[in-house]
């Protein structure tokens, strides 16, 4: 057993029940990824290219922000979009773990290059007031890391990733599976509501203000104690 056990089975726990209910889009497939925080400068990360009903504990990845190998690991390499999360995690203290997946009403929107607006309360104080699009850049690529550095401003904890799937955020791993969880249901639901042809309501401009400043004061509040 190392330092990092615990972090290491808390990315397999999630990667297994994200499989199990369909998210990363595939059974057969290694498409998505996981990671979750370890420390400022460390992070836990699902390798590349192995089969999720094939990884085991000791395949999971520990490296650090620049994505030099911390632990190894039977020489898996880290998953290909490890320095997406490593962005993240460098320009978002407030997260803490990271799940991109490829689930079904999610990916919709990623195709048809359409933001979410804040529908549902519940959901929008999870997420934030707007899921927006990342331009679509190559799986892996410095461009497709740089795309979503330029979104993380508006401090939600959900992303769609054009023509590619989805990310969720959040304090710990539950949380980012629950944000994943809401993203499909609003996506969802909101798909069947543009699919009437009516108009469809929004929340009032003043609540989506409320959210805001909720979700922003959650990131300062993150940013004083890394201080």
């Amino acid at each position: 057993m190392t330092k990092y056990e615990s972090y290491k089975k808390n990315v397999l726990a999630a990667t297994q029940w994200l499989y199990e209910h369909g998210y990363f889009g595939s059974q057969r497939g290694s498409g998505g990824n996981v990671s979750l925080r370890v420390n400022e400068t460390i992070m836990a990360v699902t390798p590349s290219s192995v089969r999720y009903t094939e990884i085991a504990v000791e395949d999971i990845c520990i490296v650090d922000f620049d994505l030099a190998v911390i632990e190894e690991n039977h020489h898996l390499k880290s998953s290909v979009e490890s320095a997406m999360h490593s962005i993240i995690y460098k320009k978002r203290p407030d997260v803490h773990a990271i799940v991109h997946t490829h689930q079904a009403y999610g990916s919709v929107f990623s195709l048809i290059n359409t933001p979410i607006p804040a529908l549902f309360d519940e959901v929008a104080f999870s997420l934030g007031q707007l899921v927006d699009v990342v331009p679509y850049a190559l799986s892996g690529s410095p461009e497709l890391v740089n795309n979503v550095a330029g979104k993380l401003s508006n401090n939600a904890n959900a992303y769609i990733l054009q023509n590619h799937g989805i990310l969720a955020l959040g304090k710990d791993l539950d949380k980012a599976i629950l944000h994943a969880e809401l993203l499909e249901k609003v996506a969802h639901i909101y798909c069947l509501a543009l699919s009437t042809g009516k108009p469809v309501t929004a929340l009032p401009e003043s609540i989506v203000e409320v959210v805001k400043i909720v979700r922003d004061n959650e990131v300062q509040q993150a940013m004083g104690k890394k201080q």
